[in-house]
């Protein structure tokens, strides 16, 4: 039955076995009509991930991202009706998790399109996976605030979570403020708040190491424009 698919991409391993299944490059040759962040990029990742059903001057590229209106969207899912699989595509990692895919999925569940998540790879699951904190009782929480007094309130706000929910907290940010961020936490932090710090994962530099938030002033990694989760917990 024509389906959308979500096909993770690599989150950085230059071997594809180590991200995807094999299964996941079957199903991808089942389709030429794809929902992208971008483009050039989708393209890149479709090589890698061994793309070979059509050349791509014959696919369809249809794109989500920030700039995307609802509107826009209307007929992306029309080749399923048409008796055609269509493809959902992340950056890297999986569809729908710290991606705009979401907008298309729920358009398929009202429609009562038959969807198809296939397994990869997440750098917010493996980090958690990794760093000791509760699996059970979490929150991804994308972005802290830019300003430093929102961004004071915000890292009061969830380590308060921590200690009263028991809820690891899991965030992200620009990789050129990696080292700022790691700095102010381990500074405002209660000195026995642990942090973790998921760096570079799937690739040989990874670097995955829970302190206590104290101990990070002391030889902190140089995380600048490396792609950086943090996580705390109690």
């Amino acid at each position: 039955m024509p389906s959308l698919i979500l096909f993770p991409v690599p989150i950085g391993a230059d071997d594809i076995n180590v991200s995807l299944p094999a299964y996941n490059r079957e199903l991808l040759n089942t389709c030429r009509t794809f929902i992208v962040e971008d483009v050039r990029t989708a393209r890149r990742n479709l090589k890698r991930m061994g793309y070979t059903a059509a050349p791509f001057d014959d696919c369809t590229f249809y794109e989500l991202n920030e700039h995307t209106r609802p509107e826009d969207t209307i007929h992306y899912l029309d080749p399923i009706s048409q008796g055609c699989n269509v493809g959902l595509m992340s950056e890297a990692g999986l569809p729908c998790i710290a991606d705009p895919g979401n907008l298309i999925t729920a358009e398929a569940q009202r429609q009562g399109i038959d969807i198809i998540p296939l397994v990869g790879p997440s750098s917010i699951m493996l980090s958690l996976m990794a760093s000791g904190f509760n699996g059970q009782n979490f929150a991804f929480l994308g972005y802290p605030p830019i300003d430093g007094a929102q961004r004071s309130a915000w890292i009061k706000k969830i380590e308060t979570s921590v200690y009263r929910d028991s809820q690891t907290q899991i965030f992200i940010e620009a990789p050129y403020r990696n080292d700022k961020l790691l700095d102010y936490l381990a500074r405002n932090l209660q000195p026995t708040t642990r942090i973790c710090v998921a760096c570079d994962l799937t690739l040989p530099s990874q670097y995955i190491h829970t302190r206590a938030a104290r101990k990070w002033l002391t030889n902190p990694p140089q995380l600048h424009k490396h792609p950086a989760i943090f996580l705390i917990y109690m």
